[in-house]
């Protein structure tokens, strides 16, 4: 699709990356689980923020100095940094799962 041109065109182009945000979010968590959030070093937010703050300076590296990236492209850098919302949003709103109760079963969507 090119650029949009509607509303109804940008909500298509949005959604696409929604989707894409939640895949690789929910694929990274049954790699990690919730235990690298939610005991960081200073608590779970403050884990957050260095992870942000470590994407951030990846992706102002990049830009920067026009390099190419070596491993992660600066389309994964950018759905990581969203998905460290999302995160966030959860720690916050005391949904972040307990790593003590959390269950490795692979009954998602």
């Amino acid at each position: 699709m090119s650029k949009p041109t509607t509303i109804s065109e940008f909500y298509e182009v949005s959604e696409k990356y929604y989707g894409q945000l939640h895949r690789v979010l929910v694929k990274k968590q049954t790699d990690y689980g919730p235990g690298n959030i939610a005991n960081a070093p200073g608590g779970a937010l403050n884990g957050l923020r260095v992870r942000i703050f470590d994407k951030i300076s990846r992706i102002n590296n990049l830009v920067d100095s026009g390099k190419e990236p070596e491993n992660e492209s600066l389309q994964d850098s950018f759905l990581d940094l969203a998905n460290y919302a999302i995160i966030a949003l959860m720690v916050l709103n005391d949904e972040w799962p307990n790593p003590r109760k959390w269950e490795h079963n692979m009954d998602h969507r």
